[in-house]
Protein backbone atom coordinates (compact mmCIF):
# COMPACT_ATOMS: atom_id res chain seq x y z
CA UNK A 1 0.00 0.00 0.00
CA UNK A 2 2.94 2.23 0.51
CA UNK A 3 3.36 2.92 -3.36
CA UNK A 4 -0.82 3.59 -3.65
CA UNK A 5 -1.26 5.49 -0.66
CA UNK A 6 -3.09 4.31 2.73
CA UNK A 7 -6.47 3.72 2.60
CA UNK A 8 -9.06 5.81 4.02
CA UNK A 9 -10.05 5.77 8.21
CA UNK A 10 -5.86 5.13 8.54
CA UNK A 11 -4.26 8.33 9.54
CA UNK A 12 -4.39 7.46 13.14
CA UNK A 13 -2.23 4.21 12.75
CA UNK A 14 0.13 6.48 10.45
CA UNK A 15 0.74 9.03 12.93
CA UNK A 16 1.20 5.94 15.48
CA UNK A 17 4.06 4.12 13.69
CA UNK A 18 5.37 8.24 12.93
CA UNK A 19 6.15 8.26 16.54
CA UNK A 20 7.31 5.00 16.90
CA UNK A 21 9.81 5.33 14.29
CA UNK A 22 10.93 8.63 15.68
CA UNK A 23 13.28 6.85 17.98
CA UNK A 24 17.25 5.84 17.21
CA UNK A 25 19.85 4.46 18.52
CA UNK A 26 21.19 7.91 19.06
CA UNK A 27 17.67 9.42 20.94
CA UNK A 28 15.67 6.37 22.56
CA UNK A 29 14.45 8.49 25.03
CA UNK A 30 12.27 11.50 23.58
CA UNK A 31 10.26 14.29 25.28
CA UNK A 32 6.59 14.91 24.07
CA UNK A 33 7.76 17.87 22.10
CA UNK A 34 10.42 16.32 20.48
CA UNK A 35 8.18 13.37 19.23
CA UNK A 36 5.59 15.79 18.24
CA UNK A 37 7.95 17.84 16.11
CA UNK A 38 9.63 14.92 14.82
CA UNK A 39 6.09 13.13 13.81
CA UNK A 40 4.64 16.47 11.91
CA UNK A 41 2.13 16.63 15.11
CA UNK A 42 0.53 18.51 17.11
CA UNK A 43 1.46 18.16 20.89
CA UNK A 44 -2.18 17.05 21.70
CA UNK A 45 -2.34 14.20 19.00
CA UNK A 46 1.20 12.96 19.84
CA UNK A 47 0.22 12.90 23.46
CA UNK A 48 -3.12 10.67 22.85
CA UNK A 49 -1.19 8.49 20.51
CA UNK A 50 1.65 7.85 23.01
CA UNK A 51 -1.25 7.08 25.65
CA UNK A 52 -2.66 4.56 23.28
CA UNK A 53 0.56 2.92 22.60
CA UNK A 54 1.49 3.04 25.83
CA UNK A 55 -1.65 1.06 27.07
CA UNK A 56 -0.30 -1.78 24.33
CA UNK A 57 3.21 -1.62 25.97
CA UNK A 58 4.88 -0.16 22.93
CA UNK A 59 6.42 2.81 24.35
CA UNK A 60 6.78 3.42 28.03
CA UNK A 61 7.54 6.62 30.17
CA UNK A 62 11.04 6.93 31.72
CA UNK A 63 11.75 6.88 35.26
CA UNK A 64 11.88 10.09 35.87
CA UNK A 65 8.26 10.56 33.42
CA UNK A 66 10.11 13.28 31.71
CA UNK A 67 10.01 11.60 28.07
CA UNK A 68 9.26 8.72 26.15
CA UNK A 69 11.10 5.20 24.77
CA UNK A 70 10.18 2.22 23.21
CA UNK A 71 8.39 -0.30 25.28
CA UNK A 72 8.74 -3.52 26.01
CA UNK A 73 5.86 -5.16 23.09
CA UNK A 74 8.31 -3.44 20.09
CA UNK A 75 11.19 -5.74 21.34
CA UNK A 76 8.79 -9.07 20.97
CA UNK A 77 7.58 -7.84 18.11
CA UNK A 78 11.03 -7.63 16.77
CA UNK A 79 11.79 -11.09 17.64
CA UNK A 80 8.66 -11.97 15.65
CA UNK A 81 9.30 -10.60 12.79
CA UNK A 82 13.32 -11.90 12.64
CA UNK A 83 11.54 -15.12 12.81
CA UNK A 84 13.73 -18.59 12.75
CA UNK A 85 17.35 -16.65 12.89
CA UNK A 86 16.16 -13.77 15.49
CA UNK A 87 19.00 -13.40 18.20
CA UNK A 88 16.56 -15.59 20.91
CA UNK A 89 16.48 -18.82 18.44
CA UNK A 90 20.49 -18.48 17.48
CA UNK A 91 21.27 -17.85 21.34
CA UNK A 92 19.11 -21.06 23.34
CA UNK A 93 21.31 -23.22 22.64
CA UNK A 94 24.88 -21.90 24.23
CA UNK A 95 22.64 -20.55 26.95
CA UNK A 96 22.12 -23.83 27.61
CA UNK A 97 25.06 -25.28 27.17
CA UNK A 98 26.64 -22.62 29.35
CA UNK A 99 24.39 -23.39 31.95
CA UNK A 100 25.53 -27.02 32.10
CA UNK A 101 29.01 -25.74 31.53
CA UNK A 102 28.92 -23.82 34.78
CA UNK A 103 25.95 -24.48 36.81
CA UNK A 104 25.21 -21.09 36.94
CA UNK A 105 22.40 -19.60 35.34
CA UNK A 106 22.79 -17.61 32.13
CA UNK A 107 20.87 -15.02 30.00
CA UNK A 108 20.56 -12.96 26.98
CA UNK A 109 19.95 -9.92 27.73
CA UNK A 110 19.41 -6.24 24.98
CA UNK A 111 20.08 -2.75 25.74
CA UNK A 112 16.25 -0.76 26.16
CA UNK A 113 17.34 2.46 26.64
CA UNK A 114 20.01 2.85 29.53
CA UNK A 115 18.74 -0.65 30.68
CA UNK A 116 19.32 -4.24 29.78
CA UNK A 117 16.41 -6.19 29.26
CA UNK A 118 16.59 -10.03 30.02
CA UNK A 119 15.36 -11.97 26.86
CA UNK A 120 15.95 -14.99 27.48
CA UNK A 121 17.66 -17.37 30.38
CA UNK A 122 18.28 -20.81 32.00
CA UNK A 123 18.32 -21.35 35.42
CA UNK A 124 21.89 -22.82 37.26
CA UNK A 125 21.15 -26.26 38.68
CA UNK A 126 22.44 -24.98 41.80
CA UNK A 127 20.11 -25.01 44.79
CA UNK A 128 21.36 -20.91 45.77
CA UNK A 129 21.09 -19.45 42.45
CA UNK A 130 19.00 -16.35 41.21
CA UNK A 131 15.72 -16.27 40.50
CA UNK A 132 13.87 -16.56 37.14
CA UNK A 133 14.01 -12.83 35.21
CA UNK A 134 12.57 -12.71 32.00
CA UNK A 135 11.50 -9.53 31.13
CA UNK A 136 13.10 -8.00 34.36
CA UNK A 137 15.10 -4.50 33.68
CA UNK A 138 18.20 -3.58 35.26
CA UNK A 139 20.60 -0.39 34.81
CA UNK A 140 23.26 -1.12 31.95
CA UNK A 141 26.20 0.74 33.85
CA UNK A 142 25.56 -1.90 37.00
CA UNK A 143 25.16 -5.13 34.62
CA UNK A 144 27.84 -7.05 33.09
CA UNK A 145 25.86 -7.64 29.91
CA UNK A 146 25.04 -3.56 30.10
CA UNK A 147 28.71 -2.84 30.85
CA UNK A 148 29.19 -4.74 27.14
CA UNK A 149 26.50 -2.72 25.19
CA UNK A 150 27.59 0.32 26.67
CA UNK A 151 31.03 -0.10 25.64
CA UNK A 152 30.34 -0.51 22.06
CA UNK A 153 28.32 2.55 21.73
CA UNK A 154 30.02 6.05 20.98
CA UNK A 155 30.74 8.94 23.75
CA UNK A 156 27.92 10.85 22.62
CA UNK A 157 25.79 8.02 22.17
CA UNK A 158 26.20 7.08 25.95
CA UNK A 159 25.91 10.54 26.96
CA UNK A 160 22.07 10.94 25.33
CA UNK A 161 21.43 7.45 26.98
CA UNK A 162 22.54 7.48 30.30
CA UNK A 163 21.05 9.60 32.95
CA UNK A 164 23.31 12.70 34.20
CA UNK A 165 23.81 11.18 37.48
CA UNK A 166 24.03 7.05 37.67
CA UNK A 167 22.04 5.78 40.53
CA UNK A 168 24.04 3.23 42.87
CA UNK A 169 22.14 0.09 43.81
CA UNK A 170 25.62 -1.10 46.20
CA UNK A 171 28.24 0.53 47.66
CA UNK A 172 30.15 -0.91 44.64
CA UNK A 173 28.32 0.57 41.60
CA UNK A 174 29.59 3.18 39.66
CA UNK A 175 28.02 6.51 40.72
CA UNK A 176 29.83 9.04 38.06
CA UNK A 177 30.14 9.38 33.70
CA UNK A 178 34.61 9.20 34.08
CA UNK A 179 34.51 6.19 36.15
CA UNK A 180 32.28 4.86 33.95
CA UNK A 181 34.16 5.57 30.95
CA UNK A 182 37.35 3.87 32.62
CA UNK A 183 35.53 0.84 32.96
CA UNK A 184 33.94 0.40 29.64
CA UNK A 185 37.30 1.31 28.12
CA UNK A 186 38.74 -1.96 30.37
CA UNK A 187 35.99 -3.80 29.06
CA UNK A 188 37.19 -3.24 25.43
CA UNK A 189 40.64 -4.15 26.26
CA UNK A 190 39.89 -7.58 27.33
CA UNK A 191 36.54 -8.34 25.38
CA UNK A 192 34.13 -9.00 28.23
CA UNK A 193 32.44 -7.07 31.31
CA UNK A 194 32.49 -7.84 34.70
CA UNK A 195 30.25 -6.65 37.20
CA UNK A 196 30.90 -7.34 40.93
CA UNK A 197 28.54 -6.43 43.92
CA UNK A 198 27.64 -3.65 41.83
CA UNK A 199 24.01 -4.61 40.76
CA UNK A 200 23.36 -6.45 44.30
CA UNK A 201 25.90 -7.54 47.10
CA UNK A 202 26.85 -10.89 46.68
CA UNK A 203 26.20 -11.20 43.06
CA UNK A 204 28.37 -11.54 40.22
CA UNK A 205 28.54 -11.81 36.73
CA UNK A 206 30.51 -11.89 33.57
CA UNK A 207 29.60 -10.46 29.80
CA UNK A 208 30.08 -10.33 26.25
CA UNK A 209 28.90 -8.82 23.64
CA UNK A 210 26.68 -10.85 20.40
CA UNK A 211 26.93 -9.64 17.16
CA UNK A 212 25.15 -9.25 13.74
CA UNK A 213 26.21 -10.42 10.49
CA UNK A 214 26.90 -7.01 9.68
CA UNK A 215 29.26 -6.79 13.15
CA UNK A 216 26.45 -4.19 15.06
CA UNK A 217 25.90 -5.48 18.76
CA UNK A 218 22.28 -6.72 19.35
CA UNK A 219 22.78 -8.22 22.34
CA UNK A 220 24.53 -9.50 25.17
CA UNK A 221 24.92 -12.42 26.93
CA UNK A 222 25.99 -13.32 31.03
CA UNK A 223 26.98 -15.87 33.26
CA UNK A 224 26.14 -14.74 36.74
CA UNK A 225 25.44 -16.05 40.59
CA UNK A 226 26.91 -15.84 43.88
CA UNK A 227 30.11 -14.20 44.97
CA UNK A 228 31.37 -16.51 47.21
CA UNK A 229 31.19 -19.19 44.18
CA UNK A 230 32.25 -16.93 41.07
CA UNK A 231 35.87 -16.02 42.66
CA UNK A 232 38.81 -14.59 40.78
CA UNK A 233 39.70 -17.99 39.41
CA UNK A 234 36.10 -18.46 38.00
CA UNK A 235 35.57 -14.90 36.89
CA UNK A 236 38.60 -15.47 34.73
CA UNK A 237 37.55 -19.01 33.53
CA UNK A 238 33.81 -16.72 32.58
CA UNK A 239 35.62 -14.61 30.73
CA UNK A 240 37.16 -16.98 27.95
CA UNK A 241 33.74 -19.09 28.10
CA UNK A 242 31.23 -16.50 27.92
CA UNK A 243 33.47 -14.58 24.81
CA UNK A 244 32.99 -17.74 23.45
CA UNK A 245 29.93 -18.22 23.57
CA UNK A 246 28.78 -14.90 22.34
CA UNK A 247 30.95 -15.66 19.42
CA UNK A 248 29.39 -18.60 18.62
CA UNK A 249 26.31 -17.31 18.65
CA UNK A 250 27.48 -14.02 16.39
CA UNK A 251 28.30 -16.76 14.27
CA UNK A 252 25.29 -18.10 13.61
CA UNK A 253 23.63 -14.56 13.17
CA UNK A 254 26.24 -14.99 10.20
CA UNK A 255 29.17 -12.80 11.80
CA UNK A 256 32.52 -13.54 10.97
CA UNK A 257 34.94 -13.55 8.18
CA UNK A 258 36.49 -16.28 6.38
CA UNK A 259 40.67 -17.35 7.09
CA UNK A 260 42.82 -18.69 4.63
CA UNK A 261 40.82 -21.72 5.10
CA UNK A 262 37.45 -20.86 3.85
CA UNK A 263 36.16 -21.17 7.48
CA UNK A 264 34.71 -18.38 9.44
CA UNK A 265 36.18 -16.82 12.18
CA UNK A 266 33.98 -14.76 14.49
CA UNK A 267 35.33 -11.59 15.15
CA UNK A 268 34.71 -12.04 19.46
CA UNK A 269 36.78 -15.38 19.29
CA UNK A 270 39.74 -13.95 18.16
CA UNK A 271 39.39 -11.32 21.05
CA UNK A 272 38.47 -13.87 23.81
CA UNK A 273 41.89 -15.56 22.47
CA UNK A 274 43.99 -12.05 22.86
CA UNK A 275 42.53 -11.49 26.22
CA UNK A 276 42.00 -15.03 28.24
CA UNK A 277 44.76 -14.33 29.99
CA UNK A 278 43.20 -10.79 31.73
CA UNK A 279 41.63 -10.94 34.95
CA UNK A 280 37.92 -9.57 34.76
Amino acid sequence: MKSGGAYPGTQAVLRAVSLLKAFTAESPELRLQQLSRGAGLNKTTAYRLLTALESEGMVERSPAGEAWRLGAETVALGRRALGGADLRSAARGELVRLAAETRETVTLEVLAGAETLILDEVMGSYVVGTMPSVGTRWPAHATSTGKALLAELTGEGRAALLPARLARRTPRSIGDRAALERELQRVRERGHAASVEELEPGFAAVGAVVRSAAGAPVGAISVGGPRSRLTPARMADLGRRVPAAAARISARLGHGEENGHGARVPVASRKARVSCGRRP
